[in-house]
């Protein structure tokens, strides 16, 4: 009985998935494993140049400066003479320390914000939806731009830069859902019996707002990395030294014209794989989360 009873749960498991559409799947199955690569370059990166495999992203005029692609420089170098191949992995790890302390700031503000907003209402809510709306309203990349002047270059202000742009879209998703949810009878059911504001907010309501905020963070890591990659490429992300990718292509526009083509393929290919690892998984995530969006397609 309870053999047969784990194989039919397996078998409702199995047609639940296949209700899916298999493009989703496959969208997000593609996301994961590109994500998956810079996580793994971004954590092994280290480790290679320890053992000698890759020479170090910080040592300037290690190598004679633009030799094309090559068994011993795979990506070419640069005219620093830096190792592209090198710099190119190294920039993941500072895309994804930047961008996951970024998100995760963002996540940490704008979540509990809209929880007590859209519960408690009245000019709490008023003052704080002005507020998020009218940051909202300012595009991303200025807002990132003007913050970096004012909190300097490093990843953890390049991270601060970067956040406040987002605090507003986790505000107003968790928000929202929280305003729809609160009259529910489930809420009405936990005040009569004396529930705390605080124990509604964290057990009855937080897991029933949260639905969507996975995939606004993927989205928002991927369009944080462009960001963050245009933030090098005008000079105020990280520190010069640092590998990152935005920074790499500022240095290659001078010897684009002269066909010096390597030094911005590779970092600008990495940034565009990056973005489109997290958008993938960011879009499966919405079809297995939300399934009633696609139905008006």
């Amino acid at each position: 009985m309870d053999a047969m009873t784990v194989t039919r749960f397996r078998f409702l498991r199995l047609q639940r998935l296949s209700q899916y559409p298999r493009l989703s799947i496959q969208m997000m199955g593609a996301g994961i494993l590109l994500t998956s690569l810079f996580v793994m370059a971004a954590l092994f990166s280290p480790v290679l140049q320890s053992w000698g495999v890759l020479q170090s992203p910080l040592e300037a005029l290690a190598n004679i400066p633009h030799q094309p692609p090559s068994p011993e420089h795979w990506f070419g170098t640069s005219r620093q003479g830096y190792d592209v191949f090198s710099r190119t992995l190294f920039g993941s790890q500072a895309a994804l320390q930047v961008v996951g302390v970024a998100t995760a700031m963002s996540l940490l503000v704008g979540v509990p914000l809209g929880l007590v907003s859209g519960y408690l209402g009245g000019k709490l809510d008023k003052a704080l939806l002005f507020l998020m709306d009218t940051i909202y309203t300012l595009p991303g990349l200025l807002l990132s731009v003007t913050l970096a002047f004012v909190v300097g270059k490093g990843v953890f202000n390049a991270a601060i830069a970067l956040s406040i742009a987002y605090v507003p879209q986790y505000y107003r998703v968790v928000r929202n859902h929280t305003v729809s949810i609160k009259t529910e009878l489930f809420i009405e059911a936990a005040r009569s019996i004396g529930a705390s504001t605080w124990r509604v907010l964290s057990k009855y309501l937080f897991f029933n707002v949260i639905q969507s905020v996975p995939v606004l963070f993927t989205l928002n890591a991927a369009d944080a990395v462009l960001v963050l990659g245009g933030l090098g490429f005008l000079g105020l992300g990280l520190p010069e030294q640092t590998p990152e990718w935005g920074m790499d292509l500022r240095q290659a526009l001078d010897a684009l014209p002269t066909g010096i083509w390597w030094t911005a393929l590779f970092p600008g290919l990495a940034l565009t794989l990056l973005v489109v690892g997290l958008s993938l998984m960011g879009e499966g995530l919405n079809e297995l989360i939300n399934p009633l969006s696609r139905e008006g397609d």
